[in-house]
């Protein structure tokens, strides 16, 4: 079936599968967040993106191949509320962006900085650090090299905008500059977007809008 990213809580994953790697999307309440795994298809390694809650949900999705690693995109709660569970069943490595760390109350294993890499199997992922919505905020790139790249988000970019900065304008302005010369810049317009909450998109769909974002502030 071909994949959409269109997922609902309590509904089935979604499954994006690219010849080197899989990606399957799930969401779980309350607050409708979207966890992701990837799984490499040479080595059958997986790694979670964001543990949101739902243990049981994340656990069954994991299946008895386990996970080698989870990474939190921010310190945010909403993100992190069924880490400690699947680290306790899996035994999987930590991995957050270096300046929230200090907001996870599970341990961080790896602390990432911009341009480190996120390995599942034989497959790496680009580290970068987007300020803003978090002092810590960090998206994962995935350059497919047999098609376009895959970024996920987690909060610092949706269909319609960046994450929310608490309505200051400073950090508004950062997210979106840094939103736009690390993604939007050296990223084509075919690259697909995971976000941390409801449906995917692609850079291209988004990056006519950037000017109206910056005009309208948020």
């Amino acid at each position: 079936m071909t994949y959409s990213g269109d997922v609902r809580v309590g509904g089935p994953a979604d499954v994006h599968e690219l010849r080197d790697l899989m990606i399957s999307k799930v969401a779980v309440g309350p607050m409708e967040n979207n966890a992701y795994l990837l799984r490499c298809r040479a080595t059958g390694e997986q790694a979670l993106i964001d543990a949101a809650n739902e243990p049981r949900t994340l656990l069954t999705l994991i299946g008895e191949d386990g996970i080698a690693s989870v990474v939190t995109t921010h310190r945010h709660p909403d993100h992190w509320q069924a880490l400690a569970e699947v680290v306790a069943a899996t035994g999987a490595r930590t991995q957050a962006g270096r300046d929230d760390v200090e907001g996870i109350p599970v341990a961080t294993d790896v602390a990432l900085a911009d341009g480190d890499q996120v390995r599942v199997g034989r497959v790496a992922l680009t580290v970068r650090h987007l300020v803003g919505h978090t002092p810590g905020s960090i998206a994962l790139v995935y350059d497919d090299l047999h098609g376009h790249p895959h970024v996920f988000t987690g909060d610092c970019l949706f269909p319609g905008g960046v994450g929310h900065t608490s309505k200051d304008p400073v950090a508004f302005v950062r997210l979106l500059d840094d939103v736009e010369e690390k993604i939007f810049g050296p990223l084509p317009d075919e690259t697909w977007v995971y976000p941390g909450h409801g449906k995917d998109t692609t850079l291209g769909a988004e990056r006519p809008h950037l000017g109206e974002w910056r005009e309208r502030g948020w």
